[in-house]
């Protein structure tokens, strides 16, 4: 598709709970084993009067010369599953607090780890059908309002922050093509239920907004379907691995991401990796990766980058990506 991605900002909470936190609050756990595994060495928290549009403006104002910018945009995805509100979605109270033009097509969506490669794929099509020329993608996640501090499975894991990314028409074919999937049958290995119950089937006890995740279930969809989905993107793509100059998966723990590389035979050097210094943010993983790896100057002009986000849902979706330095 003839778009790129112009500019990138995130944001993390100042908050920080590491390996010491961890051990002070649940000194029954292996901590050392929990970090052998996850490869996490601490996370970021947000504070209770924190929230998602509040950690997406800051993502947003980070963003280099954004408000010379903001007239061009006609467009709002706001990636999230912790909203304030049941409604109005997020998008049209962004659109009003960072001033975007009334004219602006604005809208939510409620998808996580794979989040990020499907608001790319929207942005895409709205630009190539001339219906916009320039939007902005925001995910911004606040996961931690769902985890209990007892939780082994989760807290380890999820970080809070936001990220933000300003998408625009180019005349190059800088991203695509995409590799899209969803198995909704798998819809209660990481979910967050509105009421107390017991699933008497499976035994097991789902807290009202409480987090639930069966770790070795979701692991086994990641090593089924995103294999298959890099090597349906490389074919479609007339690609093979040793084409692509970096790889930046969602970043879900040392313990997927080393997986992956296995599995699919990728070189590590070529795995873009920071999960150890910020955690699994979810959908706001794949855009502060981006904009980590042109910090530290690996990721280069014209380097061919795959993206792969995967999660709940179960979704996926992985994407060749031309980047465009700006």
């Amino acid at each position: 598709m003839k778009f790129k991605i112009d500019n990138i900002g995130y944001y993390l909470p100042k908050k920080v709970e590491n390996i010491q936190t961890l051990k002070k609050e649940n000194p029954k756990w292996d901590v050392e084993k929990i970090i052998e595994k996850t490869g996490i060495n601490k996370r970021f928290i947000s504070k209770k009067n924190e929230s998602t549009t509040s950690m997406a403006l800051e993502a947003v104002n980070n963003i280099k010369n954004f408000s010379s910018k903001k007239n061009e945009i006609d467009f709002l995805l706001f990636v999230t599953q912790t909203p304030e509100y049941v409604l109005p979605t997020s998008a049209c109270i962004l659109q009003n607090k960072l001033g975007l033009q009334i004219s602006s097509m604005c809208f939510d969506i409620n998808l996580g780890c794979s989040g990020f490669i499907y608001a790319l794929a929207i942005s895409g099509s709205l630009i190539n059908s001339s219906i916009c020329k320039k939007g902005l993608i925001i995910c911004s996640e606040k996961y931690s309002s769902y985890i209990d501090k007892d939780n082994r499975t989760c807290r380890p894991v999820f970080s809070d922050g936001a990220a933000a990314v300003i998408v625009g028409k180019d005349e190059r074919d800088n991203i695509g093509p995409f590799d899209i999937g969803t198995d909704g049958s798998g819809y209660d290995k990481l979910i967050v239920t509105k009421q107390n119950f017991f699933d008497s089937e499976n035994k097991i006890k789902f807290k009202k907004n409480k987090i639930h995740m069966n770790g070795a279930d979701v692991f086994t969809f990641t090593l089924s379907k995103v294999p298959l989905s890099i090597k349906n993107l490389l074919k479609k793509a007339e690609k093979n691995i040793e084409d692509i100059d970096l790889f930046i998966f969602h970043q879900a723990s040392k313990f997927v991401l080393d997986k992956l590389a296995k599995n699919l035979n990728i070189p590590k050097n070529r795995i873009f990796i920071n999960y150890n210094e910020i955690g699994n943010s979810v959908s706001a993983t794949i855009p502060i990766a981006l904009y980590e790896a042109k910090k530290r100057k690996i990721l280069k002009n014209n380097s061919l980058v795959i993206l792969s986000g995967f999660g709940v849902g179960y979704s996926w979706g992985s994407c060749l990506v031309r980047w465009n330095d700006v």
